[in-house]
């Protein structure tokens, strides 16, 4: 297999976890750490649930891999993860000392691996993690698209039905009374 087919193979394996992460609500991003060839932690997107602006994907991931490996030291791991990590991410990523990266969809608003800057290959720091962009771009990105899209449509819906029920509630107390004065 090339690199890419490995790659793709793993970036297919975080699209499951961002598919967890998105039936329940949360953003669909999903992580995946491989140390010689073997998964050797998951994770996905909890904030919602956990209501922690920490249980990203990658951080999720990076802690089960570090219980895993009995180390914080991931020297010898890939970390793939569906959309391109945040400061925070990036963070940990650097001082967990993951030694690749690969993400598929960019982040226009919180990249930093190289959209908005590039943290995890920043000189100044000690360590810096090898980058693989793009991976699955399309499908990683359609993730984030339809349920945002999907969020905005919801809200939108109860905003309506929300204002359909209180018109409707206005009518129902006017025809209650005939419009007749006491």
């Amino acid at each position: 297999m090339t690199q890419e087919e490995i790659d793709i193979y793993y970036m297919q394996l975080a699209v499951k976890e961002a598919v967890k992460a998105g039936a329940e609500g949360e953003v669909p991003i999903g992580a995946v750490i491989v140390k010689q060839d073997q998964v050797i932690a998951t994770g996905y997107n909890e904030r919602e649930r956990t209501q922690q602006a920490t249980t990203h994907a990658e951080l999720t991931a990076i802690e089960k891999a570090c219980e895993a490996t009995g180390s914080w030291r991931l020297e010898d791991c890939t970390l793939y993860v569906t959309l391109e990590p945040c400061p925070m991410c990036a963070g940990a990523i650097v001082q967990s000392r993951i030694a690749r990266v690969v993400f598929g969809a960019e982040d226009p608003k919180a990249g930093c691996c190289g959209t908005l800057m590039n943290l995890v290959q920043d000189d100044r720091f000690n360590h810096r993690a090898a980058l693989t962009s793009g991976i699955m771009k399309e499908e990683t990105g359609a993730l984030l698209t339809d349920f945002f899209r999907e969020l905005r449509t919801s809200k939108k819906r109860k905003k309506q039905e929300g204002l359909s029920d209180a018109t409707e509630s206005n009518f129902a107390g006017d025809s209650a009374d005939d419009g007749k004065k006491a």
